[in-house]
């Protein structure tokens, strides 16, 4: 299900709304690695699937399980269910891991929810223990002009705006391995990853 729908939608998003596509030659060709990526609309997620030559199994939040359209969705491209009110994330963290584990891509918004406004907000640092625990090179991506086609105001995209994506060199954490347990480590290393994406967007 997952091609069926990276040929078909993806298709479509690239045709319509996806004008430029910088960096693809960063991401490695093979091996396990994490995308993160800022995350402004529902695009961001249909942008990545679209224009990444590899599967990506992302992070995805509640909601998209209790919407008729998304569900079926999620569970056919078997995307990893986040209940962010859940104070137990084990299960999550196992099926992320696994994914790593397996040489998989593993695709995060490290805001945890799209903007209110467009602009990058407050972070959380499970990006950056993901990679210390799998011991795995971060990708950072910057997508600019998604949220104009569609903010979490806006029922339907808007058909004449555009969406760039900019793709940056892998980030290694090497000399953190052994520090997921630090939280000084991990904020730091989510801060400079945001750094990145931040370049990227601009």
């Amino acid at each position: 299900m997952y091609w069926i729908i990276k040929t078909t939608l993806g298709w479509l998003v690239r045709l319509i709304w996806i004008k430029k596509i910088d960096g693809l030659k960063n991401l490695p060709r093979d091996g396990a690695f994490i995308v993160a990526a800022n995350h402004s609309s529902y695009f961001d997620f249909i942008s990545l699937v679209s224009v990444l030559p590899r599967r990506i199994y992302f992070l995805a939040a509640e909601k998209f399980y209790k919407s008729k359209f998304w569900y079926p969705l999620m569970v056919s491209t078997g995307q990893i269910r986040v209940d962010r009110d859940s104070p137990d994330k084990k299960e999550v963290y196992k099926k992320a891991l696994l994914v790593l584990e397996n040489g998989k891509i593993l695709g995060i918004f490290p805001e945890g929810t799209r903007s209110a406004d467009g602009k990058i907000g407050k972070t959380f640092s499970g990006v950056a223990k993901f990679a210390l625990k799998a011991r795995v090179p971060v990708v950072p991506v910057g997508i600019s002009g998604a949220y104009e086609v569609m903010s979490r105001h806006d029922k339907f995209p808007k058909l004449k705006k555009s969406i760039r994506i900019n793709i940056g060199e892998p980030l290694y954490f090497d000399k953190y391995y052994r520090e997921e347990g630090n939280e000084n480590v991990l904020r730091e290393i989510t801060d400079t990853i945001m750094e990145e994406i931040k370049k990227l967007v601009n």
